[in-house]
């Protein structure tokens, strides 16, 4: 029988759903107005990603140091950490735009990385203040706190990216706030205590000892579940990384960049709010299979013009896809591990996901330049392939795991 969910876990996820939701828009911020102002001052336009693609390998650098410091002092302190890694980081980047210093806005991107590390991890904490059969719902529900971040953050850019001089620099000045704002919500999100990793103690929440990490990384749903993860978030990154830029170089004006971020980002987590219902109704591999075609009827469209409604509906049908491929593979991924062995294998995951992402983004920007806006479309088809054969290989893979024993 399904548990119901009390006042006091109803009013802590949905606070980490409005930290979320906030702090998500700092990350979309980023996303819509870095490669835009790097050209403003920066002739090489494709290194005009460059600060993002910092951001994400700061993700992949900070995921175990941030992983494992909440298994030792808890969620909370580890996210309030997270938010200051926030402030002092856009901070840099508009100080950086500011002396028309690309490596200081880089550097910029590198501290935002921790923050973002510590972001993606709400969806992980969120599974921690629920009962196990709302794991899924629980995943959903915060991941759909993104919707107000597809609202708040390309409307603050449109709103601020004109008031200081140089353009964009207010955007950033904003993005301090709403990094300082997560904070002080953050305060208020009472989390259950971290299981220590020596935690094996006869009739403990957790009595089994904690396994190595490659013993965990060899399971077929893990290897399935990152590999799906890494798609959903590279072919994301890879895309709206370089739509910015692609918009602008067709002469359509820059709100056009701002209000197809909007879409996109909408797309990400609209669904949110019926995904972990559709996956608890259907199974994960299904609906992680759906947005794969999601996902390939995206790129079609960006491969079949560059009007603004080709990048409008390429876009959205990008972050739904996302959506489905990426809630899909973390429900999986909270399967293939003990309490006592969250931080490490949480921070494995991450690590490996936004490995694909620094280098998807950086990507974006060089191969947009150097071959265009569809080409880029057609090599996605290629990244795209790895969660198909891995979501093959898992079926296969089940009929044989089945007959051993648990």
């Amino acid at each position: 029988m399904q548990q119901h969910l009390d006042g006091a876990m109803r009013r802590n996820l949905f606070l980490l759903a409005c930290c979320q939701a906030i702090g998500q828009s700092g990350n979309t911020m980023m996303f819509a107005a870095t490669a835009i102002s790097v050209v403003t001052f920066f002739p090489e336009r494709d290194l005009a990603t460059l600060p993002v693609t910092m951001q994400h390998l700061g993700v992949m650098l900070s995921v175990f140091p941030a992983g494992l410091l909440m298994q030792r002092m808890g969620r909370r302190f580890g996210f309030r950490l997270g938010s200051v890694f926030g402030m002092a980081g856009a901070t840099t980047v508009g100080l950086g735009l500011y002396h028309a210093s690309l490596v200081t806005m880089c550097l910029g991107g590198l501290l935002l990385g921790y923050a973002v590390a510590s972001l993606q991890m709400y969806r992980f904490a969120a599974v921690e203040l629920v009962p196990s059969d709302w794991r899924a719902r629980a995943i959903s529900w915060v991941t759909a706190g993104g919707v107000v971040s597809a609202l708040l953050g390309p409307s603050l850019v449109s709103l601020t990216y004109d008031k200081l001089v140089p353009l964009y620099l207010g955007t950033y000045a904003a993005m301090v706030g709403i990094h300082l704002t997560v904070f002080i919500v953050m305060s208020f999100i009472r989390f259950p205590p971290m299981l220590a990793p020596s935690a094996a103690m006869p009739g403990a929440a957790d009595p089994l000892p904690p396994r190595p990490l490659r013993e965990i990384a060899a399971q077929p749903r893990f290897i399935v579940a990152v590999l799906s993860a890494m798609t959903a978030f590279g072919l994301m990154s890879f895309l709206m990384s370089a739509s910015p830029i692609a918009i602008v170089a067709c002469g359509l004006p820059q709100t056009e960049a701002h209000l197809v971020i909007m879409l996109h980002v909408l797309g990400m987590f609209v669904p949110a709010f019926f995904t972990g219902t559709l996956i608890n109704r259907f199974g994960t591999m299904p609906v992680m299979a759906t947005g794969i075609a999601i996902l390939l009827l995206g790129i079609a469209t960006g491969i079949g013009g560059m009007t603004e409604w080709h990048f409008r509906i390429a876009l959205t049908l990008n972050g739904i896809g996302w959506n489905f491929l990426f809630v899909g593979a973390t429900t999986m991924v909270t399967t293939c591990y003990r309490p006592s062995e969250r931080g490490k294998t949480q921070a494995l995951n991450d690590f490996l996901v936004f490995g694909t992402t620094a280098s998807a983004s950086f990507l974006a920007g060089f191969l947009h330049e150097h071959l265009g806006w569809a080409p880029l479309n057609w090599y996605s088809i290629c990244l795209l392939m790895v969660a198909v054969c891995a979501l093959a290989w898992l079926r296969l893979q089940q009929p044989v795991a089945a007959q051993r024993p648990a």
